[in-house]
């Protein structure tokens, strides 16, 4: 099954990616926002793209981007369906060269991921899906292979975590998982990738207990539904991204939606929270 938005959209995210390159590795300059993160000219040139593309695509369709985002409550409470981007997810990675930065647009209906653009420009690989979509893994010559979550662990059990951000509830978290599923492997990635490793079925679960933006998730969040895994908050219910006054999400889970151990994971989630 497909949506007719999504193909024009994987280009969009594509040829955003393909914006960023120029700068990558180019010394590029860094402002600092109000909430102290970092933007550069890549970010804003991948906005650019993202926003006038989509605007072509269906001007009926508000765009809500992390470089567009001054938009107050007020109005984004009558929207039933947005586009949530973000245009540049990675920046702290961009800046130190890595390869680990993506492109991501979600298309979000009644506060839930319709489908998900998750583009990573160094490799020109891009994921895509949604929960009533499936999932794919494209490569830079638009070759896709379906993708699925793995309900249980292969050999060791492997957590994703984040390169740059943590907390001390995370930790404390990421212990008590040792302790109940014995070692556990960490696996470390910049941006969304963290969601596309779940998604492809070489890692177990992505706790996040430490802050996120709504544009950080949702894209990848439609990849990894579409793989057969589930994104919820430390009560068991959806991640949702009903328009509220903060863009930041609560802490969240990151796993198979079959999973045996899923009740353990919040159990454990809730005790540190």
């Amino acid at each position: 099954m497909s949506h007719p938005l999504l193909p024009v959209v994987i280009e969009l995210v594509r040829a955003a990616g393909v914006a960023t390159l120029p700068y990558w590795r180019a010394d590029v300059a860094v402002v600092e926002k109000a909430d102290a993160s970092p933007v550069t000219a890549a970010d804003l040139a991948a906005h650019q793209v993202l926003a006038d593309g989509l605007c072509a695509l269906d001007a009926q369709i508000p765009v809500l981007s992390e470089e567009d985002s001054e938009i107050p409550l007020s109005e984004r409470a009558n929207w039933t369906r947005w586009w949530l981007v973000d245009p540049l997810d990675g920046t702290k990675e961009f800046i130190a060269g890595s390869e680990e930065f993506t492109v991501n647009v979600a298309l979000i209906e009644a506060g839930r991921v319709v489908f998900g653009v998750v583009g990573q420009p160094t490799t020109g690989r891009c994921y895509y899906g949604g929960a009533k979509l499936g999932a794919w893994c494209a490569d830079a010559q638009g070759q896709e292979q379906a993708i699925r979550v793995r309900a249980e662990p292969v050999s060791g059990f492997t957590v994703v975590a984040s390169r740059r951000h943590s907390s001390p509830a995370q930790e404390s978290l990421l212990a008590g998982l040792s302790r109940h599923f014995g070692a556990i492997e960490l696996a470390n990635i910049g941006s969304s990738l963290k969601f596309c490793l779940l998604a492809e079925g070489d890692a177990d679960c992505y706790p996040r207990l430490a802050p996120t933006s709504q544009w950080d998730t949702a894209a990848a969040q439609g990849v990894l539904e579409g793989a057969g895994g589930e994104v919820l908050d430390i009560d068991g219910a959806p991640l949702t991204y009903a328009a509220r006054e903060s863009y930041l999400n609560p802490s969240f889970l990151a796993l198979p939606a079959k999973a045996s151990w899923r009740g353990e994971l919040l159990r454990l989630a809730r005790e540190r929270a």
